[in-house]
């Protein structure tokens, strides 16, 4: 499996000849979507959920399908007859070839006054990756390459060492760093990959790793 990484939030993998992309929100480059053949977006945030960068992606391949939760799929079904799934928390499918479970149910707490919205995470291949979206959900279940939220209004380093370590990952790569500056990157990156029992890498945007 190939896993390319795109900016912020989303990940594009290849296997077999087909792409799966995960999270092509308003942060990542306009042609996130565009050739993939399964597209998955893990709750209704703009930096996870664009509905241009969707279309665009859908519109370029006939055959591409969307896998998502309720609350993005009442937004863009109509417009993709039989193309957009919704999923929820124990859901599990098969997408462009990659065998898919969903965990999950809320986004993290960003302020107590801000209502919690849906999030889910898609756990890919029986674990060989997980993208937990705005959360630190714990699949049940060993997973091989986690994809680690670095940076985001609703953590702190403690919170993600801690998450590494209680997924206990063979690797974790980071996502959701587009806030994160490269004056920032040096001390997530040891901090980390010090404390958190993993190996940790970093991919930018438009590199790929093969897993």
């Amino acid at each position: 499996m190939k896993l390319t990484k795109k900016s912020h939030a989303c990940i594009r993998l290849e296997k077999d000849g087909r792409t799966l992309v995960i999270d092509p929100g308003g942060f990542s480059e306009e042609d996130a979507a565009v050739g993939a053949d399964a597209i998955l977006v893990t709750h209704e945030h703009p930096d996870h959920f664009d509905e241009g960068r969707l279309r665009a992606g859908l519109e370029a391949n006939p055959g591409a399908e969307l896998w998502t939760l309720k609350s993005v799929s009442d937004q863009i079904a109509a417009a993709f007859p039989g193309r957009v799934h919704t999923v929820g928390h124990g859901d599990t499918f098969t997408a462009a070839g990659f065998d898919v479970q969903v965990h999950g149910e809320l986004h993290a707490v960003i302020h107590p006054d801000i209502p919690r919205i849906t999030n889910v995470g898609y756990l890919v291949d029986g674990g060989r990756v997980f993208h937990p979206g705005d959360a630190l959900t714990v699949p049940d279940q060993p997973v091989e390459t986690l994809m680690l939220p670095v940076m985001a209004p609703w953590n702190k380093i403690a919170e993600i060492i801690e998450y590494v370590r209680e997924v206990k990952p063979q690797r974790a790569y980071d996502i959701h760093d587009a806030l994160l500056t490269d004056l920032a990157r040096p001390i997530y990156d040891r901090q980390i990959g010090g404390l958190g029992g993993a190996e940790h890498l970093r991919l930018t945007p438009g590199a790929s790793a093969e897993l």
